[in-house]
């Protein structure tokens, strides 16, 4: 199986691998977790991503919305890293493109908040 690949993206929507989403995602190298929901909404917690730490990946792009509402905090980054997970963060439209650009040469995964 090949790393899921994005093939657009807009407000409120996302296509991957011909499969379009209306909720916020995680992409992993083998599968896509639909319907992501966090915590605290527009503050990533750790608790948000257990299954990117049960992933064996070297980087995390965060899509933060499309107006970069979503703020990753620091002890957020620090236990990403701590995991050996560097952690990437932009609006979800650059997000998106540095995904596909990573997913090429790695192992990676992707947080994305598709709307605000």
């Amino acid at each position: 199986m090949s790393t899921p690949r994005i093939e657009d993206y807009a407000f409120g929507h996302i296509v991957i691998d011909g499969e379009r989403y209306e909720e916020d995602v995680i992409i992993l190298p083998d599968r896509v977790v639909s319907n992501w929901w966090r915590e605290e909404g527009h503050t990533l917690q750790t608790e948000d991503l257990e299954a990117v730490f049960e992933t064996d990946v070297d980087v995390l792009v965060v899509g933060q919305g499309a107006y970069g509402r979503m703020s990753v905090p620091q002890e957020v980054e620090q236990a990403l890293e701590e995991a050996g997970i560097e952690v990437v963060a932009h609006d979800t439209e650059e997000a998106c493109q540095t995904y596909n650009r990573l997913r090429e040469n790695g192992d990676v995964a992707a947080a994305l908040h598709l709307t605000c």
